[in-house]
């Protein structure tokens, strides 16, 4: 008899779910293996995330196991549910400070558009990205003037919590909170995963940082303040038009 993971049945032979939309409350089918369907009723695009993780997460034969594609898209629906649930505690923890919340959303979003052509790993970049700055509301309380500083200091704990509440493996949580540690702090770390997270932070940051008018200086300054080939291009593409 061949054996055959039982925890594995359930990706390989996925079953429809009735779900309601929570738009307009319409009844819905989803199937097991999918996060996203559109309600036949207001037309919205639903999230339904995936909830806890699966031995797919964690088995060293999980892509042997049930395919490639198969595994593929189980990660692909599992990084979208990280995201959207990091992003949730941000707002949850940040509260009313729009500008800490936007400012790390458009981190993340250039770290995205980084991670189309530079090599790096999405499930350790995008949790720092999204958290790089949670110390800033701990530092300005403790430390007033010296904030900007302390962060990194008062980052790694607070990200910490947030990412064993959200449920990512310990060596992933330890290398994020190392980035997030260090991200103002280059030559500390010298990973691709940190390159790209400072490359965004810094892509969000350079209007504030330096004068982005003085079109003479401002290219020698782009190639001199990125990492990677992509972001100086992005950066000249934004700042030298």
């Amino acid at each position: 008899m061949i054996f055959e993971c039982p925890g594995a049945k359930k990706f390989r032979q996925p079953e429809p779910r009735l779900i309601n939309c929570p738009s307009c409350g319409q009844e819905l089918e989803i199937w097991t293996d999918e996060i996203k369907t559109t309600c036949p009723n207001c037309k919205n695009e639903i999230l339904h995330l995936q909830e806890g993780g699966s031995c797919l997460d964690w088995c060293r034969y999980a892509k042997e196991c049930v395919g490639e594609q198969i595994y593929n898209k189980y990660m692909q629906n599992r990084a979208i549910t990280i995201k959207e649930r990091l992003l949730k505690e941000l707002e949850d923890y940040f509260g009313n400070d729009t500008k800490r919340i936007n400012h790390a959303k458009n981190v993340m979003h250039f770290a995205e558009e980084l991670l189309k052509k530079e090599k790096a790993d999405w499930h350790i970049v995008i949790p720092a990205a999204i958290l790089h700055d949670v110390g800033i509301k701990v530092a300005e309380k403790k430390y007033s003037s010296s904030a900007g500083y302390y962060k990194e200091k008062e980052g790694p704990e607070i990200a910490r919590k947030i990412l064993l509440k959200v449920g990512l493996k310990k060596e992933d949580i330890d290398e994020i909170c190392e980035i997030i540690a260090y991200h103002h702090s280059p030559g500390k770390i010298n990973t691709q995963n940190f390159k790209i997270l400072y490359d965004a932070d810094w892509l969000v940051n350079l209007k504030e940082e330096v004068d982005t008018k003085d079109k003479s200086k401002l290219g020698e300054i782009i190639n001199k303040v990125f990492y990677t080939l992509t972001a100086k291009e992005v950066a000249k593409k934004i700042y030298l038009k």
